[in-house]
């Protein structure tokens, strides 16, 4: 995976900006202003999603390139090393995963709000 296959794949959701809140290499992108996803710009080498504790647990086990979110809340964040033991297509399905994650925790009247974006 690369940096713009990335970066490409998290604006194609609705209600998603992509920002450099901490520093001028750490990409992050938020739905409706709540981070799902981040990566280093200048070192592409993993990236961090969000994801419910059970399923962030079951990836950790199941591959070598997931472990607990660096800089992040361990339970509920995961930092995947891209181009190594999980394939791209589990990396786009978890992005998804993550995507919605945050989408079902935003107050009703945002997500209808989303709805007509």
């Amino acid at each position: 995976m690369t940096l713009d296959k990335f970066r490409d794949f998290c604006l194609t959701f609705k209600g998603v900006s992509e920002e450099t809140p901490f520093d001028v290499i750490t990409l992050v992108f938020k739905v409706m202003g709540k981070m799902f996803a981040l990566a280093d710009m200048d070192n592409f080498v993993s990236i961090n999603l969000k994801c419910e504790p059970e399923k962030a647990t079951e990836l950790r086990e199941k591959y070598e390139a997931v472990e607990a979110g660096y800089h992040m809340n361990k339970k509920h964040w995961n930092t995947i090393t891209v181009n190594s033991d999980m394939p791209d297509s589990a990396i786009f399905e978890w992005i998804i995963h993550s995507y919605n994650l945050v989408v079902a925790s935003l107050p009703k009247k945002i997500q209808t709000e989303m709805e007509t974006l």
